[in-house]
């Protein structure tokens, strides 16, 4: 097996492989129908405690939707640049990756984060323990990611990768 491989950079593969696919159908049924797609299981949590806490009207309940939705279309961009930084072996050795999962970390939890809030406040424990389960798993990638060093390449492959700054004479 292959050494070269961080467990971050793995953890982040399996996250990706499950966040892509469930946030970009979450938020497409947003962006197809603003308000039906804020009451499906996902997002019940945000879209009662938009309508019962915040009181928004219809149109700024839409706007509301729309935000989410963009929110959770940028943690699977994230993610996806992710998915094609790891495929190049430099990068992953590297730890060239990194930021962006740490970007799509970061953005997911802070929606994990509110969403698990909001449906404490609303009394949905089902949509609060998805939310619990997520912000979990991100958090624990997240935790990885902060503790786990770079991979140092041996000395013979460093002095070859490091470029001279003075010209050798043919």
């Amino acid at each position: 097996m292959s050494t070269n491989w961080r467990i971050s950079s793995f953890n982040g593969a399996l996250l990706a492989a499950y966040f892509i696919p469930t946030w970009t159908i979450i938020a497409l049924r947003i962006m197809i129908s603003p308000i039906h797609g804020l009451y499906e299981r996902p997002n019940i949590s945000m879209g009662l405690f938009a309508s019962d806490h915040l009181h928004l009207a219809a149109m700024t309940t839409v706007r509301f939707a729309w935000l989410l939705a963009l929110g959770r279309l940028t943690v699977v961009a994230f993610f996806a640049i992710f998915l094609v930084f790891i495929t190049r072996a430099a990068i992953r050795k590297t730890g060239g990756c990194d930021e962006a999962l740490g970007m799509a970390l970061a953005i997911g939890s802070v929606i994990s984060f509110a969403s698990m809030i909001m449906a404490s406040q609303v009394g949905e424990p089902e949509a609060m323990r998805l939310h619990a389960t997520e912000l979990l798993m991100l958090l624990g990638t997240a935790i990885v990611l902060l503790v786990e060093r770079p991979v140092r390449p041996p000395a013979g492959d460093l002095e070859r990768s490091i470029p001279s700054a003075v010209p050798t004479p043919q």
